[in-house]
């Protein structure tokens, strides 16, 4: 069946926070009237080089739900950090958030791709500060490691070229919307050409909305750099992993692998499907959730 026409209706007011001395910009979605008053305000954390936009499709999915999407500090229209952007800076980031924006432990976190791993460091060291934690194709395994690792060594020698180059040739060579089309091109597993056409049109937008090739190679090199199964063993929350059949960044075996090793944890995978459940099935990603979330905080 052919995919409608893509549209996000919900609105948001658009807050603008100071961290470390840095603004940063945060869409706060309110529960649209007349669905559950109970369900629990869900604080979202998107992928490496995205920003909020990735994430509304799930949002437009869970009216219920208070969501509150920020752009990471380097990214979208959040400023840059003084300091490294890895993976201990985005997860005080989590923390500065969860407390300037007043929610408390009845409030669940959840983590997209890189930020699945953010998500899970900060969960794993405030393990009473929130209900649950949620992770979208979580980062199972090292991406120097297994069958990706070709690909990931390229990657990483693209971004460390961008950013050694003189300015301009360096920007021209990591926002080239050839590579970007073809790094999307072999994420997205839809083949559904409307879709198809709507997430190259979104990585062509957002995908290069970083503040700088420093932030940028800094970003990779902590998306590379760990996995969720650092923290797992100290997530001391119920735990959602939706993960994906065909993701090229976590195989289904080491999906389970990582559900085997946090202590109360539920792994769905969605047929079909790659790295992309954000844009691909954000339907079937948040009726896991709220089901999820229905049964667990009940």
């Amino acid at each position: 069946m052919p995919t409608p026409a893509i549209t996000v209706t919900r609105e948001a007011t658009v807050l603008t926070l100071s961290y470390r001395g840095a603004a940063q910009r945060y869409w706060d979605f309110p529960p649209v009237c007349g669905t559950d008053p109970d369900a629990p305000t869900i604080l979202m954390v998107h992928g490496f080089r995205g920003d909020h936009h990735g994430l509304l499709r799930i949002v437009e999915e869970l009216p219920s739900h208070r969501v509150v999407v920020p752009d990471l500090p380097g990214f979208g229209q959040s400023e840059a950090l003084e300091g490294a952007h890895d993976v201990g800076a985005y997860a005080d980031f989590v923390g500065f958030s969860v407390t300037a924006l007043g929610l408390g432990s009845d409030s669940v976190l959840l983590g997209h791709s890189f930020g699945s791993i953010v998500a899970a460091r900060w969960a794993a060291a405030h393990p009473s500060a929130i209900a649950a934690l949620v992770l979208i194709n979580p980062i199972c395994e090292p991406a120097l490691e297994g069958s990706n690792r070709l690909a990931s060594r390229l990657a990483a020698l693209y971004y460390r070229v961008g950013a050694a180059l003189p300015e301009k040739l360096g920007l021209a060579l990591l926002r080239n919307p050839l590579i970007v089309l073809a790094m999307s091109s072999l994420l997205a597993k839809t083949r559904d050409r409307t879709l198809r056409r709507y997430i190259h049109g979104q990585h062509l937008s957002y995908f290069s909305t970083y503040a700088s090739r420093r932030v940028l190679l800094e970003a990779f090199q902590a998306s590379i750099a760990g996995t969720v199964r650092d923290s797992a063993g100290q997530l001391a929350m119920p735990v959602l992993l939706v993960a994906a059949e065909k993701d090229d960044l976590g195989s289904v075996t080491g999906q389970r692998t990582l559900a085997a090793m946090i202590p109360d944890s539920r792994l769905e995978i969605i047929q079909g499907v790659g790295h992309l459940v954000h844009y691909e099935t954000p339907h079937e990603a948040a009726g896991l959730i709220d089901a999820f979330l229905k049964e667990t905080l009940a």
